[in-house]
């Protein structure tokens, strides 16, 4: 999810008081340790993109026990205490929520996050580490706006990430976390490319 990390007013809340303003929040936002962060709203290339990861994904999880969830959906990464929306997640049979309402999920096997200018360096580096603390959790994908360039980790036995990269235009980018392909043209179909520079922030 794109937002700008560094420009937005921060303040200091309980856990409660952000759930509360996120009821009837406009934009969403991130909270760890007291801190709440909006994120703005999204490229065309950013939505294309995610539109199309899901489309794809959902006729081959149809008939089977996994569900696929967009960026509106929350997730709570339990061991760091982080609140955030992955861009695509998916969960297997037992899908797990925090709340009873099912608003703020707990248990993803595949996160999934387009990448920006403002974000690639965060959805790398930090945010990463909190998915890593994820028992759950088995594949990360970042997937860019400017290029076909899909980069996946992959948890081993060892706890260890397998990092692989698709950028073939014409292949497919396989998923092994969910048993699942999609192939590369499909997941840009009507991206038009641009250069970093000429992407929002």
């Amino acid at each position: 999810m794109e937002k700008d990390l560094s420009s937005h007013s921060k303040t200091f809340l309980s856990v409660e008081d952000y759930l509360r303003i996120e009821e009837t929040a406009l934009r969403k936002s991130e909270y760890l340790n007291g801190e709440m962060t909006e994120m703005p709203g999204v490229s065309r290339e950013h939505n294309l993109i995610v539109t199309n990861f899901v489309a794809s994904l959902h006729p081959q999880l149809l008939d089977r026990p996994y569900e696929v969830y967009f960026s509106e959906l929350r997730l709570k990464v339990a061991a760091t205490g982080l609140y955030t929306y992955p861009d695509v997640m998916v969960s297997d049979a037992e899908p797990a929520f925090e709340h009873r309402g099912g608003d703020t999920f707990l248990n993803p096997i595949l996160l999934v996050e387009v990448l920006s200018k403002s974000t690639e360096s965060y959805d790398r580096g930090r945010k990463f580490s909190h998915y890593q603390k994820l028992p759950s959790l088995r594949e990360y994908a970042l997937v860019s706006q400017h290029e076909f360039r899909v980069e996946q980790y992959v948890r081993q036995a060892d706890g260890k990430w397998l990092y692989t990269e698709t950028t073939d235009p014409k292949g497919h980018v396989v998923f092994d976390s969910i048993a699942c392909r999609i192939p590369m043209e499909g997941l840009y179909h009507r991206v038009n490319f641009r250069s970093e520079e000429d992407l929002p922030a």
